[in-house]
């Protein structure tokens, strides 16, 4: 696959973030997404969930194969471009962003992914989060997050609950752990997501939303490590599941609840969660994932807790902001229109105005 020589850089593709080339030859389906590699993950692991989603969802996109392109970095989510029948990049560890914004920025015809872990992403990898959710790159960041390091048998991560007692905290966790959407958001995601890897409906609509938006999509997927945190979103998936889970519906009022018995309503600056019977209709938050406000996404995030008391799931935050890609293809268009590739006019690139001779 030639990286540099694009024929692509510095046109407009338009203002979708879905990039990439439709499919000419008709619709395709999961299998055709599979690639002949074998899946080595644990019997029971929510990575299989996500990948058959994938599959489905990326069927439906209608995209040429060779157009999308998967760069992960290390953990047992990062296996992923193995198991996909597009191009892909297993690349080191935390490392993925950088990475896949270099592709981003070089080549606009692809549909750019990055798979990531919550040790991989929020750790060693934190750096190079925050910045391209800052830039907003044009690309979906998907970050499975099981709140352990399982590639490595069991440590603590950035997301483990506070007491967490693993095999590198015995006496368990002191670390105050992020709220991963909070991350997201106060570094200004464009498009902030979460879902649970259990609920298909959800993930698609996710993962569907997140591939329109241009600019940098960040989606949370909490997924089950069966082997060194097994149950630790079960909360999320037993009979009082709907007591827990906050789905967020554009335009809709905020409520939750087997009967829609709670309800989300504003507390000075930020929300709380009250019994809808105890407060008036129109107290009820009423969502809005395009608003200008991030504050407001910000609010929603700080409504999900580690005990899983309350989780917030859907589309947090979609806005419009200029993109680092198309900002940078920009300048190299100028750039070049400006000044005539040539031996010369390249020597004075180098060499530019401020150059001193010694001696």
């Amino acid at each position: 696959m030639t990286i540099l020589e694009n024929p692509l850089v510095g046109t407009d593709l338009g203002l979708s973030g879905l990039s990439g080339v439709p499919r000419a030859d008709g619709p395709q389906k999961a299998k055709d997404y599979t690639s002949d590699q074998e899946v080595r993950w644990c019997p029971g692991c929510g990575d299989y969930v996500i990948l058959a989603t994938v599959r489905g969802f990326l069927a439906d996109l209608g995209l040429e194969r060779e157009n999308l392109m998967f760069v992960s970095g290390i953990g047992c989510s990062s296996r992923f471009p193995y198991y996909l029948e597009a191009y892909g990049i297993h690349s080191i560890h935390g490392r993925a962003p950088a990475i896949a914004t270099g592709m981003a920025v070089t080549r606009p015809d692809l549909s750019v992914w990055v798979v990531t872990g919550d040790g991989d992403a929020l750790s060693i990898g934190g750096n190079h989060l925050i910045h391209a959710l800052r830039r907003n790159v044009n690309m979906t960041i998907l970050l499975f997050n099981n709140r352990i390091y399982g590639l490595t048998k069991g440590q603590y991560s950035p997301t483990s609950e506070a007491g967490k007692v693993t095999k590198s905290t015995p006496m368990g966790s002191v670390d105050h752990p992020f709220n991963t959407l909070s991350v997201a958001l106060g570094a200004e995601a464009t498009f902030a997501a979460r879902a649970l890897d259990s609920d298909r409906t959800g993930l698609n609509e996710v993962l569907r939303a997140a591939a329109e938006h241009r600019g940098t999509s960040f989606v949370e997927i909490l997924q089950d490590c069966p082997i060194f945190n097994d149950g630790s979103f079960d909360a999320l998936r037993r009979e009082n599941a709907e007591s827990h889970l906050i789905r967020l519906r554009h335009g809709e009022p905020i409520r939750f609840g087997a009967d829609g018995e709670f309800a989300v309503v504003r507390d000075g600056f930020g929300l709380r969660v009250a019994r809808a019977d105890s407060v008036a209709e129109s107290e009820l938050v009423v969502h809005d994932a395009y608003t200008d406000h991030p504050e407001y996404a910000y609010a929603l995030s700080r409504l999900s807790d580690q005990d899983l008391t309350h989780v917030v799931t859907g589309i947090f935050r979609s806005v419009s902001r200029p993109t680092y890609d198309d900002g940078v293809r920009a300048q190299l268009t100028t750039a070049v229109e400006r000044t005539p590739v040539s031996g010369d006019s390249l020597q004075e690139l180098l060499t530019g105005r401020e150059t001193w001779t010694v001696g």
